[in-house]
């Protein structure tokens, strides 16, 4: 899973102009190590009853998303443990599929909180051309309903999502990712409607999004892992996670980030090292793609994606990472390892997490984060790389890279790292009014308590007064968004009626922090930077300059302050002094006329 994306993008007029056919989708990958592990054993043979799609192709390839569908329906059709819900469609009406394994007799959620179990849910192919986790966890089902993991289900409960995007899922081709080595056929990275599912947590646009968040609030998970390939740079470590709160680093959550560090990082490399796998508890993500060596980043992630969304509601999260240049095999096999290693862990350890989860979620911090920032480079760490060269190409006209297949060990890399940037305070509660019907909904579809008006209410609040909001990318619209940010707000005390059907927030609630930051518009994530208050930026009301104008005259004969402040802003700015519309609007925010509610948050702020 990258973030951005690099120069090369393969496009249908390769197809269109017959130059694909004089080379292979993975023809230009840099050389792959040779690889080993024990893990292999857990590959069926070629005439066990239950082996899976994907192991019946030799791991090169995944199935389709029926043949994924059958296959599973047919395991549950065999075993008590096992069961098959749908819990939602996507955008195109495929139906989307929550499987549950477990020893409870009723597989509904209800009757796993009553057994009292840790649960494990994990989820495949968010970006569903990095489909690891679905056939990773084929094999772990076929093994706990028939096979040596059975056991693992005697103390933990597992659910598993095998296909989020079920819809990019089946737009696949074999020239769908450059930058991957196999399975042969993947899928695309966004759903029909050309939403990226990793950066739709928080303003749960998509119906696939809605369908992930109602199996969070239903089934309360005790631990969430989200499954994907990344790739950017060449290195030995096959399988890489992450997770807030390794020493030293903020969490939302600190409780279950003491824990991810503490209890589950080192349990999970152990076994995965065990495997013959080569594990790292880092998210790589260099700071200089084209000299890597500058060092790396370990960046906090935002609650759009799906390890900070996780961590801000409290629900520990780990973002896992096969490394898309090794073969499809060895990656299949390392999320298999990673999933029974977690499983087991959870059963053996769930409920010192379960009491941390319950720690945070009482926690009422008496401030809110909303944004990090560069804090520079903080430590350094050995990095098991690949040797690189540089060269000048002819086709970029640059320094390009070409990694050489052999392993390098750089003993003093630097890792840069955040620190906390706006930090706000806890408010007692939030007003939205019941002219926000969509900010109300997507409140309600995370699972935070609001507080129905049935009738009219006047209420003292603080309300904020936007300064400058401006797009963060003029013109280009991002997830189907037009991104805002802003330069800061303004507060101002209001006795404001809010009519019935408006709610009241309150914070002091497990899911508070989130409330936080999707109702105070500085945040990076908030409602508000995701375009649900457009229209608050937009002057309804004018006046005209022959009115004015001479109303302006008559301010600056009567007023000799606003006289001097007028003056003094035309000897500071040039460009404000050329500028007759400019000039005249000053005036008209300082009279009657003007519009009291132009780019006034209309949420109210309880203190």
């Amino acid at each position: 899973m990258r973030r951005f994306a690099h120069l090369f993008v393969f496009t249908s007029s390769l197809a269109i102009t017959g130059f694909a056919a004089e080379f292979g989708p993975q023809d230009f990958l840099p050389p792959v190590p040779p690889w080993h592990g024990a893990s292999e054993s857990l590959v069926v043979a070629a005439d066990h009853p239950w082996i899976t799609p994907a192991e019946k192709s030799g791991l090169t390839d995944s199935p389709g998303y029926d043949d994924t569908v059958a296959w599973l329906e047919k395991l549950c059709a065999a075993t008590p443990l096992v069961s098959m819900i749908e819990c939602g469609r996507t955008a195109q009406g495929r139906p989307l599929y929550l499987v549950v394994a477990t020893r409870e007799k009723a597989h509904t959620a209800e009757s796993l909180r009553a057994g009292g179990k840790p649960t494990l849910l994990a989820q495949a192919g968010i970006h569903s051309g990095e489909i690891d986790g679905k056939d990773a966890g084929h094999m772990l089902l076929r093994d706990l309903a028939f096979g040596a993991k059975s056991a693992l289900l005697d103390r933990a409960n597992f659910l598993f999502i095998p296909v989020l995007n079920a819809d990019g899922h089946e737009r696949a081709s074999e020239w769908n990712r450059p930058n991957q080595r196999g399975p042969v056929r993947q899928g695309w990275r966004t759903t029909a409607q050309n939403l990226n599912l990793n950066r739709d947590y928080v303003k749960a646009d998509s119906p696939e999004m809605r369908a992930l968040l109602a199996v969070l609030n239903t089934w309360s998970p005790s631990l969430y892992l989200d499954i994907h390939v990344t790739d950017g740079l060449d290195y030995q470590y096959d399988i890489t996670f992450t997770h807030h709160g390794h020493a030293g680093d903020a969490a939302w959550s600190p409780r279950s980030g003491a824990w991810l560090d503490g209890t589950f990082s080192p349990a999970i490399a152990a076994a995965l090292k065990a495997q013959g796998h080569v594990p790292l508890n880092f998210y790589i993500n260099a700071r200089d793609k084209q000299d890597f060596t500058r060092g790396l980043e370990n960046r906090h992630a935002s609650p759009r994606f799906s390890h900070g969304y996780g961590d801000l509601r409290h629900l520990p999260t780990v973002l896992v990472e096969t490394h898309s240049l090794k073969p499809y095999r060895q990656r299949v096999l390392g999320s298999y390892v990673f999933l029974a290693a977690t499983l087991e862990l959870l059963g053996r350890d769930g409920p010192a997490l379960q009491a941390a989860i319950a720690a945070d979620q009482a926690a009422r911090t008496p401030e809110v984060t909303l944004s990090w920032i560069d804090g520079g480079p903080r430590r350094e760490m050995e990095f098991r790389g690949i040797d690189f060269e540089t060269y000048d190409s002819p086709a970029s006209g640059a320094k390009e890279v070409r990694w050489l297949g052999r392993p390098k060990t750089f003993p003093n890399f630097p890792v840069f790292t955040d620190r906390p940037g706006l930090s706000v305070k806890r408010p007692t509660a939030y007003w939205v009014p019941a002219s926000k019907p969509k900010v109300i909904d997507r409140l309600k579809l995370h699972g935070i308590r609001v507080e129905p008006l049935a009738a009219p209410r006047p209420v003292e609040v603080e309300m904020l007064r936007l300064v400058d909001p401006q797009a963060v990318t003029p013109g280009q619209p991002f997830e189907s968004c037009h991104l805002l940010k802003l330069a800061g707000v303004k507060a101002e005390t209001r006795r404001e009626t809010f009519p019935a059907g408006s709610v009241r927030v309150p914070t002091d609630q497990p899911l508070g922090d989130l409330a936080v930051m999707m109702l105070d518009p500085q945040g990076a994530d908030s409602l508000f930077a995701w375009g649900f208050f457009h229209e608050i930026l937009q002057r309804t009301e004018y006046i005209e300059g022959y009115v004015i104008a001479p109303l302006a005259e008559k301010m600056l004969a009567d007023d000799p302050a606003l006289k001097a402040e007028f003056e003094a802003k035309l000897a500071a700015e040039p460009a404000f002094t050329a500028d007759p519309a400019a000039r005249l609007q000053w005036f008209y925010t300082r009279t009657k006329f003007a519009d009291d509610r132009f780019q006034l948050y209309p949420v109210g702020i309880e203190r």
